[in-house]
């Protein structure tokens, strides 16, 4: 029989011991990754610090739940987020036009990256930076990664761009408006408003540029679209569909695809790979500039929410919904229809916190208890066939 896992790999938060974590800190001092951090901002920002055992839990979590991507879109890309992102448009417009001008990054698609990270800054995570990434540099998988970034957060603040007190974020080290890494900061950050700091946490201005100059880093191609839904032919052959096959459009044109609506592929994409999220779902011709936004976090579904979000921010006209519906006959929820079906889970009894739109592991095992009750597969799902069912008195 095997070694027992670690406490933390199986959801338990490991007691570490306090004098294990000094003589680590010490150690990472006197390594050279540190070499550019002066003993008075390491003192001053460790010298206090506990661990946070937390952080290794989710570190070692491995995924309970897929969610498929209507249902991710379904959140990211609702009704709510894009009236959000038109109300940004209009407010950032100036700030976002001269954004443009430097990087090529159109605003909507800022705005797209601004709003799926932060929900456009209402959710920039609450972990102290240095806590999380010291924790992680001494214990846990992947330290040398960790240590790296911490050693750039203690830099951020030893520069004066962002206070301590200000640099929290996620259990992994990701803060600001648009959710930066700290070796992401020091390689895309820039200072637009002029301040002499380079603040994405507390300046929208240049956090938004920062995120334009990311994608300009990535390879954005100015006056290029991202992409957009088509049309296939019947009985076309998607066996080898990939965005990274790409090919002119032209060669496209000859095959018989079209945009959604019937009407000719544009002129303005040069290539493009053919990308279909979900079999008999809709189908994307994909160029560079999706491959840029896919940089931001290596997920094609994300990638996509982003550009769609965008699409959607810049014109008021466009359909929530794609031409081709998803391959399901239960689409997911909205962020307002996850606080409705929550709302409804509490009038039931069950404890799960507060409606908040956001569906977690408490809000999932209500839902397997009710979906036992009424007899369905008890999956933890949140669809628009539960949310009905619960609708319905008794």
């Amino acid at each position: 029989m095997g070694s027992a896992l670690p406490a933390y790999s199986q959801g338990i938060a490991p007691s570490i011991d306090a004098a294990t974590f000094r003589a680590c800190l010490a150690d990472l001092k006197a390594s050279p990754a540190f070499r550019a951090i002066t003993d008075v901002t390491f003192q001053q920002n460790t010298d206090t610090l506990a661990p946070d055992p937390s952080v290794l839990v989710l570190l070692n979590r491995q995924p309970e739940f897929s969610m498929p991507v209507w249902d991710y879109l379904a959140v990211l890309d609702d009704a709510e987020r894009v009236a959000d992102g038109r109300a940004a448009l209009a407010r950032w417009q100036d700030t976002l036009q001269k954004i443009e001008q430097q990087s090529g990054v159109p605003p909507p698609i800022v705005l797209g990256v601004w709003g799926v990270e932060s929900n456009f800054g209402q959710n920039l995570g609450g972990r102290p930076l240095v806590q999380s990434l010291a924790t992680l540099s001494c214990f846990g998988r992947r330290q040398a990664y960790f240590r790296g970034e911490f050693a750039a957060a203690l830099r951020i603040i030893q520069e004066g761009h962002i206070a301590p007190d200000k640099l929290t974020g996620s259990w992994a080290g990701a803060f600001g408006q648009t959710q930066f890494m700290p070796s992401t900061f020091f390689a895309n950050a820039v200072d637009f408003d002029g301040d002499g700091r380079r603040d994405i946490v507390g300046s929208v201005p240049d956090a938004l540029a920062s995120t334009a100059k990311f994608l300009q880093n990535a390879g954005w191609r100015r006056g290029e679209p991202w992409g957009f839904e088509v049309k296939l032919p019947k009985g076309f052959d998607t066996s080898g569909a990939s965005r990274k096959t790409k090919q002119p459009i032209a060669a496209w044109q000859r095959a018989g695809l079209t945009l959604a609506n019937g009407q000719p592929l544009p002129g303005d994409l040069p290539s493009a790979g053919l990308m279909i999220p979900a079999p008999g779902g809709p189908a994307f011709l994909v160029g560079r500039n999706f491959d840029a936004l896919y940089r931001y976090n290596a997920s094609e579904n994300y990638a996509l929410a982003i550009a769609h979000l965008a699409d959607l921010i810049a014109d008021p006209q466009a359909p929530i919904a794609f031409a081709t519906p998803w391959p399901t006959d239960d689409p997911g929820l909205s962020r307002a229809e996850n606080r409705e079906l929550q709302t409804l889970l509490l009038a039931r009894g069950h404890d799960i916190g507060s409606a908040d739109g956001m569906i977690g592991a408490k809000t999932r095992e209500a839902i397997k208890a009710e979906q036992q009750r009424l007899g369905v597969k008890a999956d933890g799902r949140a669809g628009q066939k539960l949310l009905g069912a619960l609708r319905q008195p008794g």
